[in-house]
């Protein structure tokens, strides 16, 4: 606990993040026990603002919470009717047929939805059962008690000086104390890393593996939009290069969703996904889509792809991680949502259990158990060999591969080729510069793709410059003496908002490193992917980052 003298605030559960999990939480906490004081810490501006979703929602999260949430007025609004799956070429695709898919790659019965909409509704529904939602409160350190159980966060600290030491209108935070606390704080979250490491939590897990997912919102011509089709596809523009592939979903109002996911275990440091992203764009039946419309929104944010052998220990004194905290997406259904909402609801029933026994600042081992075997286990177990094999073997043989695997679990409960292991981390897949070519990128056309700093104005993403720079160098010389020699400085590329550039001289000498912060769009990738693991990102004041409309 640091020396500055805070107020506190005692609550029975604290929720640190309001994203589909820490809602359900929430939400759940209350319909078990309306007299359980119950808060709720979301860093964006406004609930909703960093959330960045696909999405194409299973519902069964909100069955099971909220099962009247038609009558509520849920933004389930689009049900998906068309679904096709494609492989690339330069200049073609070729559909993959239905019926050999797995059955639990169906999304007939899941909605095209707005998850910052939905998680906006959800806040509302966790209010008026009297839950204190506090947007605008960045959590910035926990709070631990007297024998190392976690006993709180300290949330709303502003006014430091860029130097870290208090400025004029320095605001100390308060710490809120919490039986339990819930971190939900999303993929790579700053204090369940932090927590994950103290405890020890990924002793028996493999590396959490990663992706970037960058999606842009488009208004195109109402004679191309088809509402409730959903397209995926892989191959081209990535080929070898890396894994990954794109969504596109037809949402209402003549809105498509259009993004492209590129997995960060790729090899080549010259790799500029962002801009794989904009010349995925310029293939002939995307483009095509597109002219004629405009872009309305952007954003970045990155991905738990681990799966069930990456899970970490959920629980620890006092408190649990939650969805993506964790990692619970299901990477060849492209959705973690569901397993978010899941593991909120598990989490406040478990915590619930505990205080009406008198207990607090224990483990709450019922929700490990129940997330170890209930819905999300039998969600993730089924396809947990699908990304190991993609990473090893590449696009066609892991779709065989998988496919096998997939089917034999959805017909049989069980997979013939046992658990697969990851490897190494994301960081430690990147290899030296000279193994590989650079890549020639296309220059936007400003129409159909677009610079970065251009496409970035569209996050609305806003950082006050006086403060703290939120991502940390362990050793600001690591950048330039080992990172550019090595590896070409691959933080100019992976960052999808332009936060890092190295400079020179007129005549190309001198480099120096520099951090543009104010562009973050939060999506963790530089924690995740610095090959020489020496960027920290924490969070920087409440209510600064992206401020995505619709996400």
């Amino acid at each position: 606990m640091s020396e500055i003298e805070r107020e506190s605030m005692p609550y029975d559960v604290v929720i640190v993040g309001a994203g589909p999990a820490g809602l359900s939480a929430a939400i759940r906490v209350k319909q078990l026990d309306p007299d359980l004081d119950v808060v709720v810490l979301e860093k964006g501006s406004e609930v909703g603002a960093h959330i960045l979703s696909g999405a194409v929602l299973d519902p069964c999260g909100l069955d099971a919470l909220i099962p009247d949430w038609k009558e509520k007025g849920a933004p389930l609004n689009v049900p998906v009717k068309k679904d096709n799956f494609l492989v690339l070429g330069e200049a073609g695709s070729v559909r993959i047929p239905n019926f050999p898919m797995p059955p639990l790659l169906n999304n007939h019965g899941n909605y095209i939805v707005s998850m910052g909409n939905v998680c906006r509704w959800m806040a509302e529904q966790a209010e008026e059962l009297g839950v204190e939602v506090f947007p605008g409160m960045a959590c910035s350190e926990v709070v631990y008690g007297d024998n190392g159980e976690v006993k709180g966060v300290v949330a709303g600290e502003f006014g430091l000086n860029p130097d870290g030491t208090q400025g004029p209108s320095y605001e100390p935070g308060m710490e809120l104390h919490g039986k339990y606390v819930l971190f939900s704080e999303g993929v790579r979250g700053s204090l369940s890393k932090e927590l994950i490491a103290k405890y020890d939590l990924a002793k028996d897990s493999e590396p959490q593996k990663y992706g970037l997912g960058m999606k842009e919102i488009w208004e195109i011509d109402p004679a191309k939009h088809s509402e409730g089709t959903v397209t995926h596809t892989m191959g081209w523009p990535l080929g070898g290069n890396a894994g990954g592939g794109s969504f596109l979903y037809h949402a209402e109002n003549n809105q498509i969703f259009i993004g492209f996911v590129v997995h960060l275990n790729y090899k080549n440091p010259h790799l500029f996904p962002y801009m794989e992203f904009q010349r995925f764009k310029q293939h002939p039946e995307i483009k095509a889509l597109l002219e004629g419309g405009k872009r309305v929104a952007y954003g970045a944010r990155a991905i738990t792809e681990g799966g069930w052998q990456s899970l970490p220990k959920l629980v620890f004194p006092g408190g649990a991680l939650l969805g993506c905290s964790a990692g619970m997406v299901n990477v060849p259904r492209i959705k973690g949502n569901h397993n978010a909402m899941l593991s909120g609801k598990a989490a406040a029933e478990a915590a619930v259990a505990a205080i009406k026994a008198g207990r607090e600042s224990d483990e709450l081992t019922e929700y490990e158990n129940d997330v170890r075997t209930g819905p999300i286990a039998t969600d993730l177990k089924k396809v947990r060999n699908v990304k190991p094999m993609w990473s090893k073997y590449g696009l066609i043989a892991s779709l065989a591969l998988g496919g096998i695997d997939m089917w034999a679990a959805s017909l049989m409960n069980i997979n013939p080729f046992g658990t697969w292991k990851h490897g190494k981390s994301d960081a430690e897949a990147t290899e030296k510069a000279d193994k590989h070519k650079p890549i020639d990128y296309p220059k936007p056309d400003g129409k159909i793709s677009f610079d970065r700093l251009t496409n970035l104005s569209f996050s609305a993403t806003n950082h006050a410059e006086e403060q703290p720079c939120h991502l940390k160098l362990l050793d600001p010389s690591i950048p330039i003496d080992v990172n550019l020699p090595l590896y070409a400085e691959p933080a100019q590329r992976y960052c999808p908002a332009g936060v890092y550039e190295v400079l020179r001289d007129d005549d190309g000498s001198n480099p120096r490193f520099q951090i543009n912060a104010q562009n973050c769009v939060h999506c963790k990738t530089c924690d995740i992917k610095d090959p020489s693991q020496n960027i920290k990102w924490v969070t920087p004041q409440g209510g600064e980052g992206p401020n995505y409309p619709n996400m």
